[in-house]
């Protein structure tokens, strides 16, 4: 992976805002800046305030073990506070 952050694009779901998202970034931040009203506490990844459900995209985390299960992991649950963007993203707020 390279150290140049790379700009991606997100999307919220169902109101379709649409935001840069920097690979560099938590999501929660590109959310907050483009406008989303994204609720958020800890922004540790550990309260699950921000959980969302990803539709499409990838991101990546810089904790070993987000706060959530396998199981919501499996379903696309995210937590966009410690989630890093790998590809353009559309996610949905909770569950």
């Amino acid at each position: 992976m390279s150290d140049t952050p790379i700009l991606h694009t997100a999307r919220t779901e169902p109101d379709q805002l649409q935001m840069d998202a920097w690979s560099n970034e938590p999501l929660l931040v590109s959310l907050e800046m483009g406008g989303a009203n994204w609720p958020s506490s800890c922004r540790a990844g550990t309260c699950r305030t921000c959980v969302g459900q990803l539709h499409s995209g990838t991101v990546r985390y810089a904790l070993e073990w987000p706060g959530l299960t396998m199981e919501e992991r499996a379903e696309g649950y995210v937590l966009p506070c410690v989630a890093y963007p790998c590809t353009d993203v559309v996610v949905q707020q909770g569950y």
